[in-house]
């Protein structure tokens, strides 16, 4: 199966400064689901910045290729890669609130890429406004395109966002966390939401998360990332089955069931956490000598 999103040994830096991401390689096969796993700061939203071009000014990218559809998107001038991750990515954001405009109504939020962008007229970028909200299930779109944010719930938000993403039918979505800041029962409509758009739009999506249990249910294959470092890439049933590296190990033992409520949680050993930092720091030695 060919990967529509092929990263080769990237790595990012402070300008001046210490490593991000360290060397890392993934691939994201076409119509497939890549979970990124990993504790906080671990640089999973990194990855995300770096493909779609929005890397803060502070880093740099020091090493290592994007392919994008079968072009290195790092080998192209900043207008042509800025036009061509327009054209055939989008990203789901974990905050539906702050990702918003707050003084601008749904409408215009959904159709404003479709027009800048992709050149669609405003008529044709309506109708396909109208359609994408009813396909992700809000009532009365009509009404919905003339709400502001405010006036709709988290849920309908992260509803909003997901069908603007989907708006120009591109062939790779990232999803930064998209259930982080809505409660347990939307999480799970959501998510099923996303796994659903997937399969019928046939995209690549980079599932983005701290959370094992999501993985299990929306991913068919995942890498798991420390300190900007892929320590293990896997398919789904493989990984769960038995992982391979300590660190993956020990991140499963330390997620809660529901089948055992007497059982401890298990807190990732500190002599794992010492092997993966010593090989972080034997990585950053090779790559300064």
């Amino acid at each position: 199966m060919n990967a529509y999103l092929s990263i080769r040994n990237l790595s990012v830096a402070l300008r001046g400064g210490g490593p991000i991401l360290r060397d890392v390689s993934l691939n994201v096969a076409a119509g497939q689901v890549h979970g990124l796993v990993g504790e906080s700061g671990a640089g999973k939203s990194m990855i995300g910045k770096t493909i779609l071009g929005t890397l803060p000014r502070a880093l740099e990218i020091t090493n290592g290729q994007i392919w994008l559809d079968g072009v290195d998107l790092l080998t192209l001038p900043p207008t042509v890669r800025r036009k061509r991750i327009g054209a055939t990515a989008a990203l789901i954001p974990q905050d539906p609130l702050t990702a918003l405009n707050p003084s601008r109504r749904i409408g215009p939020q959904i159709t404003r890429r479709l027009v800048d962008i992709l050149g669609w007229s405003k008529t044709d970028a309506q109708v396909r406004a109208l359609e994408l909200l009813d396909e992700v299930h809000i009532p009365d779109p009509d009404r919905v395109m003339r709400n502001y944010p405010h006036e709709l719930s988290g849920g309908m938000r992260q509803r909003i966002l997901i069908a603007s993403a989907f708006a120009a039918e591109p062939k790779l979505i990232i999803a930064d966390e998209p259930t982080t800041a809505l409660d347990v029962t939307v999480q799970k409509q959501i998510l099923r939401l996303i796994a659903e758009m997937q399969r019928r739009h046939g995209t690549a999506l980079l599932f983005v998360t701290h959370d094992l249990g999501v993985v299990s249910k929306v991913c068919n294959t995942l890498s798991v990332l420390y300190a900007g470092k892929v320590v293990e890439d896997a398919h789904m049933h493989r990984f769960f089955m038995s992982p391979i590296h300590p660190y993956s190990a020990a991140l499963l033992a330390a997620t809660p069931t529901y089948t055992d409520p007497t059982r401890s949680l298990t807190p990732v050993p500190q002599d794992v956490i010492d092997r993966v930092e010593q090989d972080v720091a034997e990585h950053d030695i090779r790559h300064r000598t």
